[in-house]
């Protein structure tokens, strides 16, 4: 067993030295397949001493923290070597999507909330492929130019649409990058931001009321939805004047990354939307989450999401109604989607 030390094995001598083990194998020192059920035990989010009670009560292994430390961090090694491979030439949607995570500071020792950012990009061919994270310190222009750069140097030359949060800073990263791209502030961070104005009484009508802004059929429709909808939140004495006044202009202010959504058809919207593209991965994402309170180290939290991210790709990854939204962007984005 691995926490019984050392064990003395008497190996026969050849005369070729063609003798090969079969119950333990020359330079082994685990049991076959304790590796990969320790990884899969840790993929689900359980801890150290979950995984120990686990592996002995249905195994009778007995295995220390020392040796699960170990194979965790072999992950490592496969982390890097996925966050620097090449990347296809052309993704006709990217979407930056972030989770907050609390991570135990390595200066100050305080467990702070952090930000980690997922790119998952959507191939030409349909298929859903998470490009890269990164553990964002300090957010703004700065640490968004460099994730673009990083994307560059992979391999990337142009991104059709960039669905984003609306951080600022994170446009002008982009278009500085990828000057041709699209960028395109996502309607569910949108719809969530404004609803956080709300108190909980009035949050499921306050977002059916911002509903006919964003399923209007042009941007000059929804405009004059939006206008509606700041009379009636903000200019009505039937809900209390100016009671939300603020959604309407934090519409108004991401407007020019919010229109061009309206210049698609529901197929593509459907997708730039996010709810279909990016819920999916947040649903893994949380459930591996859930049972952390924090992490000790950023490489800590990096192996456990990397290992979310690779359950969440051996699944069915193509996009709905796929084709139909790829020969609309092809016609859109003539010369580009072919390139």
């Amino acid at each position: 067993m691995p926490s019984d030390g050392e064990v003395p094995l008497a190996v026969p001598r050849d005369r070729d030295g063609s003798f090969e083990p079969e119950l333990v194998r020359k330079g082994q020192t685990r049991i076959d397949g304790v590796d990969d059920k320790i990884i899969g035990l840790y993929a689900a989010g359980l801890s150290m001493r979950d995984i120990q009670a686990h592996l002995e009560e249905l195994y009778g292994l007995r295995v220390s923290p020392d040796l699960i430390s170990r194979v965790t961090n072999a992950v490592l090694d496969e982390v890097r070597e996925w966050q620097h491979r090449a990347l296809d030439r052309m993704y006709p949607i990217v979407i930056f999507d972030a989770l907050r995570v609390q991570i135990r500071d390595a200066d100050s020792r305080m467990v702070r909330n952090k930000a980690v950012y997922i790119a998952l990009g959507v191939t030409r061919e349909g298929e859903r492929e998470v490009l890269g994270l990164w553990i964002a310190d300090t957010e703004g222009a700065k640490f968004w130019l460099s994730v673009m750069t990083e994307l560059r140097n992979r391999g990337v030359q142009d991104i059709l649409i960039a669905v984003v949060d609306g951080l600022k800073g994170f446009p002008e990263a982009i278009t500085a990058a990828f000057p041709e791209t699209m960028v395109q502030t996502c309607i569910v961070h949108l719809i969530r931001h404004s609803i956080s104005f709300c108190s909980w009484k009035d949050r499921k009508a306050v977002a059916a009321g911002l509903r006919p802004i964003y399923e209007a059929p042009t941007a000059e429709e929804a405009a004059h939805r939006l206008d509606a909808f700041q009379q009636t939140w903000a200019g009505n004495r039937r809900f209390a004047s100016a009671k939300y006044p603020s959604i309407a202009p934090a519409w108004r202010r991401a407007w020019a990354e919010v229109i061009p959504f309206f210049a698609f058809s529901t197929a593509i919207r459907k997708i730039i939307y996010t709810t279909n593209a990016v819920e999916s991965l947040n649903r893994v994402l949380r459930k591996t989450l859930k049972t952390k309170g924090s992490f000790p180290t950023e490489e800590a939290a990096t192996k456990l999401i990397f290992l979310a991210i690779r359950n969440f790709e051996k699944g069915g990854r193509t996009v709905r109604a796929w084709v139909a939204a790829r020969n609309q962007l092809a016609i859109m984005f003539a010369g580009r989607f072919e390139a």
